[in-house]
């Protein structure tokens, strides 16, 4: 019973983990914004590397004989200050503000956001180096803890709130010191360390934070954010709120009266329109409207003034398709103009519990009495590659996905809804004569910004074997939102003339149309171009990065051109850039901060205090295992970004990217190292056969995996998970065998300098999870993941600078 209580306390630790890694990953995605899950896992590893540091810094004080008194008290020095953490990070004032105060905010955040992991990289570190059983077994029970808690945290996330699965995560922690304390390994240090007696008390602590994570879950005044996304958090009695793993959605109960939500109001809409509406926000920043409906049209027949629903106006149409149904707005706009057979499709199931089986909000929205309308719950573009049907109007109005909430392009996130390959399939599910309708904010002063959607649709045409664009393509404005109407044949006379009689009664500005020019040279050129290459071509050079996004580089909120730096650097400098651009330099300033901020903790915690383990160490092991370590952290943690990045798309969920990528990198890279033990590389050939398999897979991956992830759009999320997995395996495996092999080769030299290079691939990986996105933006997920492989083949010049000596190596293993 001792060892099983030692593996079950490991098990507990790492899965707890994990799972705090992945639900930061969502509460960030709530204070802030979802391009920040990187910067969670950045600090994940830096507080994991830190804490194996100090184990080290430590080492004659933390020995065997001590080991589950210590095992039990920093996992409870895990479980407590993880709920500290939080209450740390709930009560900062996190914005997204370039100044000295700013910068300060969000070295404050790192570091709150660390100690946690510091306290679970003692822990992980002492029971991985210290315990008396095999390290084979333990480490694998350290990688099946982490696999359970990167799967497990999606069913948390779908029962309670954020902050409350946070506390659950400290439960668990509470849990292993239990485990830990019962394990049976050595006695009592003779020196009691700080707060002992307070970390001891652990059945006390497990029972408070089971009590606390269950009463926080039950009431709005709670622990939960006080700043989201630069507003403060309205609470009361009134708020129903729901987490799931893909958002936050909170309403009001409170009906307000008062002019109607309308994303680009005609100048003609009736003053002093009244209606009765409740507003749900997503994520504490993108809105949605519920609007008050008891079956009579002229409730809601002010939707016919909102540009969004220009394409309602083309005669003949009867099937619709809303892609994002929040509110349900959209879904009115269609039965106001008189369509009945309507299909909303919508990747959360709390907007369709609210607006469906919630009698608050269902009988209020009234949707649900519309017995022709169908309710499909499924990430859309999957849904449209799976299905054999066909529409006259497919509508897409604002659809961030949860992906990519923000303001506009107030983002660096990746969305697989506005790609080439995701316009595809949308396209295919037209009727012949079938629309695809997509609204987006854009800035009146600015109207090359409608560039993007515009250079989307056409890249989309010319794949397609269209010859002249401009003939399929509608786009109007009102205030600040712009509207597309693409269709697949070129847009009948009767359509455009339609489309403008309804642009001129309700005074729209048409920014481009068949029957005249657009509205700016740029756009021109865009709608010209007659193949691909020439679109690239026409787009290229610009002070916007309007290039059309793909699967590759699925960065349609972005346009800031990133793979011109000095353009970016000059756009920040002299300009003050408004509308999209705004949003996209305050992001870009904020990537730049958290990397400067990572380099300093970097530097000042795990560096510096490392320095000393190089003391008598030759020059040539020092320079041979440095760059090793670096290019193993580097080559890793690249790999690993972009991989979610990209599975992100796939998957259409950044949270389920994350559980399986994470799942499968952990699980089969543990398997490697492990592996790595029977299968040593203990020749130069071996070695260099090794480095040379990972770096050719690493660097194929962009030349087959796309389309084999392509060919598989169509299927339900279980098949693409599985499929994930199969991608990722075959790297993992691979890239398992890379750090013990590194360790290996120094101990065979000299085994004093191994907290140095641990120390180097740790800082490595943390400064590389911000380069990745960065690299991404700028040139595509591809690029990204070939920079990756090819750290692999220059460790072979690394490793011959090291030395091999296969005796001392062998002799290591035992």
């Amino acid at each position: 019973m001792t060892r099983f209580k030692f593996y079950t306390g490991v098990f507990c630790v790492t899965s707890a983990t994990l799972m705090l890694q992945l639900v930061e990953t969502r509460i960030l995605s709530v204070i802030l914004w979802y391009h920040l899950a990187f910067f969670a896992i950045s600090m994940a590893m830096f507080g994991l590397t830190a804490g194996a540091v100090w184990v080290f810094l430590n080492r004659q004080r933390y020995t065997e004989k001590s080991l589950s008194y210590d095992l039990a008290y920093f996992s409870a020095a895990f479980a407590i200050t993880t709920v500290l953490s939080l209450v740390l990070q709930m009560t900062l004032t996190l914005t997204i503000a370039i100044s000295i105060t700013g910068i300060i905010v969000w070295v404050l955040l790192a570091v709150f956001m660390s100690v946690p992991y510091f306290f679970s990289g003692v822990t992980i570190s002492l029971a991985l180096t210290r315990s008396p059983y095999p390290i084979g077994q333990v480490y694998g029970v350290d990688l099946f803890g982490a696999a359970v808690g990167c799967l497990g945290v999606l069913a948390l996330l779908n029962h309670t709130d954020g902050p409350s699965a946070v506390i659950w995560v400290a439960a668990a922690a509470a849990a292993a010191a239990l485990f830990f304390a019962g394990s049976g390994l050595g006695g009592a240090p003779a020196k009691n360390p700080p707060l002992a007696s307070l970390l001891q008390r652990r059945g006390t602590i497990l029972l408070v934070l089971v009590l606390l994570a269950v009463g926080n879950g039950l009431t709005p005044y709670g622990l939960q954010p006080l700043l989201v996304k630069d507003k403060i958090e309205r609470r009361g009695p009134s708020l129903v709120e729901e987490w799931n793993s893909f958002s936050r959605v909170s309403v009001f109960l409170d009906s307000t009266k008062g002019e109607p939500q309308i994303w680009g109001a005609s100048p003609k809409i009736p003053p002093g329109l009244a209606v009765d509406k409740r507003y749900m926000e997503i994520d504490g920043f993108a809105s949605t409207t519920m609007y008050q409906f008891n079956g009579k049209v002229d409730e809601v027949s002010f939707l016919k003034y909102d540009v969004t629903n220009l394409a309602y106006f083309l005669p003949d149409r009867q099937r619709a398709a809303v892609i994002g149904v929040g509110g349900g707005r959209d879904l009115l706009s269609a039965w106001v103009f008189g369509l009945r057979d309507i299909t909303g499709v919508e990747i959360n199931p709390v907007f369709i519990k609210l607006l469906t089986a919630e009698p608050r909000f269902a009988d209020y929205a009234g949707l649900h009495r519309l017995k022709t309308m169908r309710f499909v719950v499924d990430e859309a573009r999957s849904w449209f590659a799976r299905t054999k049907e066909s529409f006259d109007i497919i509508q897409m109005t604002l659809t961030d996905t949860e992906a990519a909430t923000g303001a506009g392009a107030f983002t660096l996130s990746e969305n697989g809804l506005y790609t080439v390959e995701a316009f595809k399939i949308f396209l295919a599910r037209l009727t012949p004569n079938g629309v695809l309708t997509v609204s987006r904010w854009y800035a009146p002063s600015q109207v090359n910004e409608t560039g993007r959607i515009i250079s989307l649709a056409a890249a989309t045409l010319l794949d397609l074997g269209v010859k002249e664009p401009k003939n399929h393509i509608f786009v109007a404005a009102a205030q600040n939102m712009a509207t597309m109407v693409l269709s697949r044949a070129p847009l009948a006379p009767g359509d455009i003339e339609a489309l403008n009689q309804a642009a001129a009664y309700y005074q729209y500005r048409v920014l481009t149309s068949p029957a005249s020019a657009p509205a700016s040279e740029v756009l021109q050129g865009i709608l010209t171009a007659k193949d691909r290459g020439q679109l690239e071509q026409n787009t290229a050079g610009l002070e916007l990065d309007l290039k059309p996004p793909t699967d590759d580089r699925p960065f349609f909120f972005n346009q800031l051109p990133f793979y011109q730096p000095l353009k970016v650097y000059r756009l920040a400098v002299t300009k003050s850039p408004g509308g999209v651009m705004h949003g996209n330099m305050m992001a870009a300033l904020t990537l730049l901060i958290i990397l400067v901020v990572s380099l300093g903790l970097v530097v000042l915690t795990i560096i510096l205090p490392l320095r000393p383990a190089l003391k008598d160490v030759g020059a040539q092991l020092v320079v041979g295992g440095t760059a090793y370590f670096f290019l193993i952290g580097l080559g890793f943690m690249t790999v690993e970004i972009a991989l979610l990045q990209r599975m992100s798309v796939f998957l259409g969920h950044p949270i389920y990217s994350l559980s399986v990528v994470l799942f499968s990198l952990i699980l089969t890279t543990g398997l490697g190292s492990l592996i790595s033990d029977r299968l040593p590389l203990d020749s130069r050939g071996k070695f260099a056969l090794w480095a040379g398999l990972t770096g050719a897979y690493l660097m194929l991956l962009p030349f087959w995996l796309p389309k084999v992830l392509l060919a598989f759009d169509n299927a339900d999320l279980l098949a693409r998970g599985a499929l994930c997995v199969a991608a990722i395996t075959p790297a993992g495996l691979l890239m398992g065998f890379g750090f013990p092999t590194g360790m290996r080769l120094v101990s065979a030299l000299d085994p004093n300098p191994t907290p140095w290079f641990w120390g180097i691939n740790g800082a490595a990986g943390v400064l590389a999870a911000g380069l990745t996105v960065g690299v991404s933006l700028a040139f595509g997920i591809s690029v990204a993941l070939v920079a990756g492989g090819v750290c692999y083949p220059l460790l072979i010049p690394a490793a011959l600078i090291i030395g091999f000596d296969g005796r001392k190596m062998a002799a290591g293993r035992r």
